[in-house]
């Protein structure tokens, strides 16, 4: 039997699209449904890493939790991970494929669409329901000949849409009827519901511009969904990062102030969103020296461009605020493209980031790393190895997370020892650290969910919040999503417009 689909469009980027279908995922898998998420095409350096080291989009993961299931490379077959303003590799069925300028990409539309076609065949072959997800709007004229996300993907599976508009930026009139209007007259057909996402203050007042809203469209609202907040989930792409650089505010008395360098190619991000959930814990993202101050920690996060991003930190000043700060005691930690920044050198012989051959890092930790144009993608576990400072207490414990980084790193100062790689065993020295604990890298993604690593860190800092559960907290604001979803949406006309379509 061939899965029913809903697709879930919006009417511009960050409307809400991966948070509604993870509700959906999971609201349906609350149902008995076997549902599955799917995007065609993702841009994002925020990536996930499958059980046989496929990378895919972190929101699509976060969706295959919500639903049940653990990610699978069919549910986001292409990714693209930009490197540069008009550069991007690509990611094809899990694996780098090529390295592309933008105006070459659209010359791939063939190949690309036929892995995109076989993975949706698949995941209707195995499920009842395959939530799908565009990406940006498919209203963008001057793109529709290369689509091959949102409406080519409706028409393809004869899906019916959901078009979701972010009323929290204002326009919602503008966002919802203008992107229906632009559609062609078969796209506008399989418009059956619109979704206003983001709403603050008295629904009632409301009322009036949903019934505009409907008589303009000829489309139904099916709901109007609250602004959601304290929900402990990974954002898509760094357009939050971007905000939260642009508005950094100061931690209050009392709370434990951690300073995240917002690296203009940062990637995986979402490492620190369980730092960020814990009370009294200050996440600052941060882009010039100005804005460092005295900060319980610094951390310099992953990047898809080591090189490039090394040296604006030099250009801004914050590299060498940041040797300062680590010189008067200060606590640095880097996460794979920020671990391979601190040590002495980075070469580049294969020119894989750069034609530069060498630079010199930070040189806070005495590691060398070279690039090869091999790229390790892991799901793994790690021993810890370290009997000084904070690290003891957790000496001979074992960590979770994933890998995904080119090159390799040399190190005389290993605390790590990865012991699991996509569920085989392995003997990898991993990380280094200075002789005080104070500052430390690696290569490990998602450490800080683990709860016995991120609370002791803490610790070490002089956090003294009450302890929580990550994994916990993930379930319920996957429950609490997923609940608001349900209370805002006609869920008897949602029914009917999957199961009767």
């Amino acid at each position: 039997m061939t899965a029913r689909v809903l697709m879930v469009q919006g009417s511009s980027s960050s409307a809400g699209k991966s948070l509604l279908v993870a509700a959906l995922c999971r609201i349906y898998m609350r149902r008995g449904i076997k549902v599955a998420p799917f995007k065609a095409q993702n841009m994002s350096n925020n990536a996930a890493v499958c059980a046989d080291g496929s990378e895919i989009g972190r929101a699509q993961a976060l969706q295959a939790a919500a639903a049940g299931l653990a990610p699978s490379v069919d549910m986001n077959p292409v990714l693209i991970k930009p490197e540069a303003d008009s550069r991007s590799q690509i990611i094809l069925m899990g694996r780098p494929w090529q390295t592309l300028e933008a105006k070459t990409y659209y010359e791939k539309k063939n190949i690309l669409w036929e892995h995109v076609a076989q993975s949706l065949d698949r995941l209707r072959a195995v499920h009842d329901l395959v939530i799908i997800e565009g990406a940006g709007s498919p209203a963008e004229l001057n793109l529709r000949a290369g689509d091959i996300v949102n409406m080519a993907v409706a028409r393809y599976a004869q899906s019916p849409v959901l078009l979701v508009g972010d009323i929290d930026r204002g326009g919602i009139f503008a966002q919802l009827l203008g992107t229906l209007w632009l559609l062609e007259p078969e796209e506008r057909a399989l418009v059956r519901g619109f979704v206003i996402n983001k709403f603050r203050g008295d629904l009632s007042l409301f009322d009036d511009g949903i019934q505009i809203i409907e008589q303009r469209g000829k489309v139904p609202v099916l709901g109007v969904i609250p602004y959601l907040r304290g929900l402990s989930l990974p954002d898509e792409d760094a357009v939050s990062v971007e905000v939260a650089s642009l508005s950094s505010k100061p931690a209050s008395v009392g709370q434990t102030d951690i300073a995240v360098l917002a690296l203009p190619r940062i990637a995986n991000f979402d490492d620190f969103d369980s730092l960020r959930a814990e009370p009294d814990v200050h996440i600052r993202h941060i882009d010039s020296a100005s804005q460092l101050g005295r900060p319980h920690a610094v951390i310099i996060p992953g990047t898809k461009s080591t090189m490039a991003d090394l040296d604006w930190l030099r250009k801004t000043g914050l590299a060498d605020s940041i040797i300062d700060y680590a010189r008067n005691g200060g606590a640095v930690i880097g996460i794979c493209g920020g671990y391979q920044m601190l040590g002495e050198f980075i070469y580049d012989s294969h020119h894989v980031e750069s034609m530069v051959d060498r630079v010199p890092g930070l040189g806070l930790l005495p590691i060398v790393t070279r690039f090869s144009k091999n790229k390790a993608t892991f799901q793994a576990q790690a021993q810890i190895h370290f009997k000084n400072g904070w690290m003891s207490l957790l000496d001979d414990s074992v960590v979770s997370g994933y890998e995904i980084h080119m090159g390799d790193t040399q190190t005389q100062s290993s605390w790590l020892e990865i012991i699991r790689r996509n569920g085989g065993q392995v003997k990898v020295p991993d990380g280094s650290v200075s002789s005080d604990g104070k500052i430390w890298g690696c290569y490990l993604h998602g450490i800080f969910a683990n709860d016995s690593f991120r609370h002791a860190w803490l610790k070490s800092l002089g956090w003294q919040g009450e302890v929580a559960s990550q994994s916990v907290r993930f379930e319920e604001s996957l429950e609490k999503l997923a609940d608001a979803v349900e209370n805002a949406l006609d869920m008897d006309l949602l029914e009917k417009i999957i199961w009767d379509n």
